[in-house]
C-alpha cells in the first residue's frame, strides 16, 4: 500500500491499516529541495500533536530531481502527486506556486528565502519572483493565507496583487531566527566542523541562475586555491540546490573536482549550510538568500556578483549590494578580504538584516497561530520554541570518498 493509505481521506479498505484515525491532515507541497527545506522548519511546529498527520508531495518541477531523496531521508508518508490532487486535506502549506490550484485544502503560501529579491526580467512570468500574480493567485485560486516576512512588504503586495491583501499575514521568517537562535554556539559549529584556532574559515555562497557567483566560479575558484595559503585558510563552496539539480550532482562535482582535491570544501545540497554560514569568518557572495542572511553573522562580505537588473530595488538584497565591497579580479585576495574586514561597520550590516523579517524571534508563535487557526484546532498549550540548529558533521566528512561521494 502506498503512503496514501495514510490519509484519512483514504477509502475504507485503506483505513483499516491505520492506526490512529480521524487525524488533521497536512500536506507539505515539496516542489524542490529548497522549498522542502523550508516547509521542514514549518511543519516543526506540529511536533507532538496527535491530531495532526503530515503528509508529503512532489509536483513535476524543473528543479525536482532532489526531491525524492530529500524525502526518504525524512522517512514521512508520501502521496505521489497524482493522487494528491485527487485527495482532500485539512491544510496545504507551499513555498511555491507550481500546480497548488490542483490541491484540494486550504493553502498556505510562503517565501522559500529571504522574502523578496530575485527580480525575473525573462520567461513568462517577468517581475519580482514570490511578488507575482502567478506566484500569489496560482492557477486563479486564492489562498487561505499569505506568510509575508515583513510588514514593509505588504505595500508591494498591495500593487501587485490587491486582491491577495485580505489574506496577507506578516509572519516573520524561519532561517533568521533559527541562525539568530544559534549564533551563540558559533564555537561549537567551528569545532564541529574542524576548524582549528588560527585557521580563517572563507564561505563562497552561490545562488542559481547565468549572473549568480557560480557562473564565476571557474575564474574565482583557482584564485582561492593558489592565493589562500592551506593552514591559515579553509575555503567551504555553498552552491544552491538548483544548480545541483539542474545539472546533476556529477556534473558539479566534476566542474569542481580539480579545486576539491586541492582542499576546497563542497557541501552537498542536502546539508544545513546555516551552521557553516556562522562559522564563517569571511562570506564571498552573490544576490541569493544565503548571502543575505549572512548579514546577521558579523561575517565581512565581499560580492563577487550583484546584478542590478535581478535585484529588487526595494528588497535588503538591494541595500547589501550598495554596501558590501565588490570582490576585484586584479587585487590579491588576502589584500581583500583583509579589507572587508576593516572596513565592515555593524551597525550597517544590522541595518540590511533588520530587513529581512519585521518579527524577529516570533515566527514559530505567528506561523503556528496562524496554522492552527486554519485547522480549527487550539494550539498546543507551550510556547513554541526556537531550537538552535544541530552540529554539523566535520568538513571532511563531506569530502570526495566519504559517505558515498564520488572520488
Amino acid at each position: 500500500m502506498s503512503a496514501l493509505g495514510k490519509s484519512p481521506r483514504v477509502p475504507d479498505e485503506g483505513r483499516e491499516w491505520l492506526t490512529l484515525l480521524e487525524r488533521k491532515t497536512v500536506l507539505a507541497v515539496v516542489h524542490t529541495l529548497t522549498y522542502g527545506k523550508r516547509l521542514v522548519d514549518v511543519l516543526s511546529l506540529l511536533e507532538a500533536d496527535f491530531r495532526v498527520q503530515v503528509v508529503f508531495t512532489a509536483p513535476p518541477h524543473v528543479f525536482g530531481d532532489e526531491v525524492p531523496r530529500f524525502l526518504q531521508g525524512l522517512g514521512g508518508a508520501v502521496v505521489p502527486w497524482e493522487e494528491a490532487v485527487r485527495m482532500s486535506f485539512d491544510l496545504a502549506l507551499a513555498a511555491g506556486p507550481r500546480g497548488v490550484e490542483e490541491i484540494s485544502a486550504p493553502l498556505i503560501t510562503l517565501p522559500h528565502g529571504a522574502g523578496y529579491v530575485k527580480r525575473l526580467v525573462k520567461g513568462a512570468h517577468p517581475g519580482v519572483a514570490g511578488l507575482r500574480r502567478y506566484d500569489l493567485v496560482p492557477g486563479g485560486r486564492l489562498p487561505a493565507a499569505v506568510a509575508v516576512p515583513h510588514h514593509a512588504e505588504l505595500p508591494d503586495l498591495a500593487r501587485h496583487c490587491p486582491e491577495v491583501m485580505p489574506y496577507a499575514h506578516v509572519v516573520g521568517d524561519p532561517a533568521h531566527d533559527r541562525i539568530t537562535a544559534s549564533l551563540p554556539l558559533r564555537a561549537a559549529y567551528r569545532r564541529a566542523l574542524g576548524v582549528p584556532d588560527g585557521e580563517e574559515l572563507v564561505v563562497v555562497a552561490s545562488t542559481w541562475g547565468a549572473s549568480s557567483s557560480f557562473g564565476r566560479f571557474e575564474a574565482l575558484l583557482p584564485r582561492l586555491v593558489a592565493e589562500l595559503p592551506a593552514g591559515r585558510y579553509r575555503t567551504v563552496l555553498l552552491v544552491h540546490p538548483n544548480v545541483w539539480s539542474g545539472h546533476g550532482s556529477w556534473q558539479v562535482r566534476a566542474w569542481l573536482a580539480q579545486c576539491i582535491r586541492l582542499g576546497v570544501t563542497l557541501v552537498p545540497p542536502e546539508a544545513d549550510w546555516r551552521t557553516v554560514l556562522i562559522a564563517a569568518d569571511s562570506i564571498i557572495g552573490d544576490h541569493g538568500s544565503v548571502t543575505l542572511y549572512g548579514t546577521l553573522t558579523g561575517a565581512p562580505i565581499l560580492l563577487a556578483s550583484s546584478p542590478e537588473r535581478e535585484i529588487n530595488p526595494a528588497s535588503p538584497a538591494a541595500a547589501l549590494a550598495a554596501t558590501a565591497p565588490a570582490l576585484s579580479p586584479t587585487h590579491p585576495l588576502v589584500d581583500q578580504l583583509r579589507y572587508a574586514a576593516a572596513e565592515y561597520r555593524p551597525e550597517e550590516y544590522a541595518a540590511i538584516a533588520s530587513r529581512i523579517t519585521s518579527e524577529p524571534g516570533r515566527f514559530n508563535r505567528n506561523m503556528r497561530r496562524l496554522m492552527y487557526r486554519l485547522l480549527g484546532l487550539g494550539q498546543p498549550a507551550h510556547e513554541p520554541e526556537t531550537v538552535p540548529l544541530p552540529v554539523p558533521p566535520a568538513l571532511d566528512a563531506w569530502a570526495p570518498g566519504r559517505r558515498g561521494i564520488p572520488a
